[in-house]
């Protein structure tokens, strides 16, 4: 006999509520290896988004490193990453309130390496990430960013600043606009890098240098070992035995590469696979070393991540059989692989993994409710889909169907549909667990997860799509992968929506401007005025815009036809627009010019500007007010269903 309720679609009841995704998740950010002891970033919503440094001893034992108030952020390129640096029981991190880099010591109070301003520049201030330390000469060696007044530009360097001399940091390269990934070989004698310059953002082009460290403590004229303005390099990272590896898409895929003095770099595994990422942040790891003749990598392969070890000298590859799907923050402790994975029905997780017998341990998870079983009987698996779209290409999406075990649909009615737009744009989507989107699917609603053109994951001619075509390859890419499942009969063509934030935002409000499909959506710090934000926004992004869609101002009648504000009188569907206060990124006035429009014509808008957030909410109760807050917004005016808790 059938106990389930009927109900209709998107009046599921559900367990999966803001309050538990709120609860007791955390963010998992940066892994850092110390010997055997084993460090992460926890971001807090309970504590204010405060993000923590937390350490696991060999014996189990975890402690956090950083006690309030430190903030373990950073903000150079705004999207930070690389926070934090530990060796030897030191420990150097930047310090989000007022971006200073500190050094910690044992159970000691932090104290500041880095000035806060610059008395003889008012206005200068500097900005620390992707640091190492350099035992032999004692100092630590990263990405500085300096601001300086009003009206100033923005520079980037790479910096030592020494433990016996503290200050603003001593210049060890310059000249370029931007730089990254730093790596010391085994002897200290040799530093290699990464850099690149405008308009190329790191998976457009990117350089990698390589010189030797004088008695001085400088690098002498550095060489050019790989890259270009049309070869991204990622992670240089040298082995135990002092050689220098790096991934490149010289091929029109990442793989791994070994440089070899005299002969060049030597591909180890070519393979149509993703061996790298695109560097949205610092201290991203995709592969490490467990000796001098074998590695682990993770790679990304039809969709889907594996983890595997991988012979130097054969190019032998062994994936080790694990029920994850997706792997990042690859490193190597005490012989064990410890990395950042997840799949379908796993959150978040570092694990730490032996390579011999793939056994597994757990040593954090993102979301400790999702392990409950109860729970997990709520779980909607997604459906990796192929799709066509225009000049007869193929793109891709995630399907999550509805899925309940207390509920059934009437007869005959199909889900209304949520479909989501990733940021970046060069991004992708996961199939990690997200009790986001298992809040919408266990009420009864689809979800569609979509890869448009543009995205990683699918070599560099998928992500090049995207080159001067951004708000038309990914709104025909959103439109038509909508249009199929609504074609297969998995979602309601009248009951479809689109949401997606930041890069998604913007793709949102481009579909709903210029395409009829949809009937409303949701903007999370999205983009409306695309000429706006090349005037206004960040040096890291500054000139993003160039590749996505032209030069500015030289191509101002691109930037209005694909500006949404620009076509704000022809929409007609409900919107809801969430906003941090102090987003740089994408400022407040972006989403405000847009939500005006919409009040002019009285078209239904709700907007929530969240103080003290900036891009990407960080505190409980804002995830949890604007997680719901989308819920009820569709539900009265879209859906048409009366919510049941």
């Amino acid at each position: 006999m059938d106990n389930r309720e009927t109900l209709p679609y998107g009046a599921w009841r559900s367990p999966i509520t803001s309050e538990l995704i709120v609860g007791e998740s955390i963010g998992l950010g940066d892994i850092l290896v110390d010997g055997a002891d084993i460090y992460w970033i926890e971001g807090r919503p309970s504590e204010g988004g405060r993000s923590v440094l937390v350490r696991r001893a060999p014996g189990g034992t975890t402690e956090d490193i950083t006690l309030a108030p430190f903030s373990v952020r950073t903000r150079v390129h705004e999207y930070g990453g690389g926070a934090a640096t530990v060796h030897g029981g030191f420990v150097f991190f930047s310090n989000f309130a007022d971006q200073r880099l500190y050094h910690q010591v044992g159970g000691l109070a932090p104290t500041p390496l880095t000035p806060q301003a610059d008395p003889d520049r008012p206005g200068t201030s500097w900005r620390y990430a992707d640091g190492l330390f350099d035992a032999t000469r004692k100092r630590w060696i990263g990405v500085r960013e300096e601001h300086g007044g009003a009206g100033a530009e923005v520079s980037n360097a790479l910096v030592t600043v020494d433990l016996a001399a503290p200050g603003p940091g001593k210049i060890l390269a310059q000249g370029h606009d931007f730089y990254a990934s730093p790596v010391l070989s085994p002897d200290g004698g040799r530093l290699a890098w990464l850099s690149w310059d405008h308009p190329n953002m790191p998976w457009v082009g990117t350089q990698l240098w390589l010189a030797e460290i004088g008695a001085d403590g400088l690098p002498a004229e550095p060489l050019l070992v790989a890259g270009g303005v049309a070869e991204s390099i990622f992670q240089p990272q040298w082995s135990p035995d002092g050689v220098l590896y790096f991934v490149s898409d010289r091929t029109g895929w990442w793989n791994l590469y070994r440089h070899d003095p005299g002969s060049g770099a030597r591909p180890l595994c070519p393979r149509e696979a993703e061996f790298g990422q695109a560097q949205w942040a610092f201290g991203q790891s995709t592969y490490a070393f467990l000796s001098a003749e074998q590695l682990v990598c993770t790679y990304r392969e039809a969709g889907r991540g594996r983890l595997a070890r991988l012979d130097v000298a054969t190019g032998n590859l062994a994936p080790l059989e694990l029920d994850y799907t997706d792997f990042g923050q690859i490193r190597v402790a005490g012989g064990r692989i410890v990395c950042r994975a997840g799949s379908p029905v796993d959150p978040p997780t570092i694990i730490a993994v032996d390579p011999a017998s793939g056994a597994v341990e757990i040593l954090r998870c993102s979301a400790p409710a999702a392990a409950d079983e109860s729970l997990r009987r709520y779980f909607s698996a997604p459906v990796h889909l192929a799709f066509p779209t225009e000049n007869g290409l193929t793109a891709y999406a995630n399907y999550y169907p509805p899925a309940n075990p207390d509920h059934l649909p009437p007869s005959g009615e199909k889900p209304p549909l949520v479909v989501k737009c990733h940021g970046g744009p060069t991004a992708s989507a996961s199939t990690v667990l997200s009790l986001g989107i298992q809040y919408w699917t266990s009420r009864g609603i689809a979800v569609l997860d979509v890869d448009y053109g543009g995205s990683t994951g699918y070599g560099r001619a998928y992500r090049d799509r995207l080159r001067g075509a951004w708000g038309v390859v990914d709104v025909d890419d959103c439109v038509n992968a909508a249009r199929h499942v609504i074609a297969e009969g998995l979602a309601d063509g009248e009951r479809a929506v689109i949401t997606g934030g930041s890069a998604g935002g913007y793709t949102v409000l481009a579909a709903l401007a210029c395409r009829d499909l949809f009937k409303g959506g949701a903007s999370y710090y999205g983009v409306s005025d695309v000429a706006a934000l090349a005037r206004d926004t960040h040096k890291f992004e500054s000139r993003y815009l160039d590749w996505l869609i032209g030069p500015y101002p030289e191509r101002a009648d691109l930037y209005r036809e694909r500006s949404p504000l620009t076509h704000a009188d022809a929409l007609r569907r409900p919107v809801i627009f969430f906003q941090g206060a102090d987003d740089k990124i994408v400022p407040p006035n972006q989403t405000e010019m847009m939500v005006e429009a919409l009040r002019r014509q009285g078209i239904p808008v709700g907007y929530l500007l969240f103080a003290g957030e900036q891009h990407g909410f960080r505190r409980a109760e804002n995830i949890k007010r604007a997680l719901d807050a989308e819920l009820y917004f569709y539900a009265s005016l879209i859906f048409r269903t009366r919510l049941s808790f």
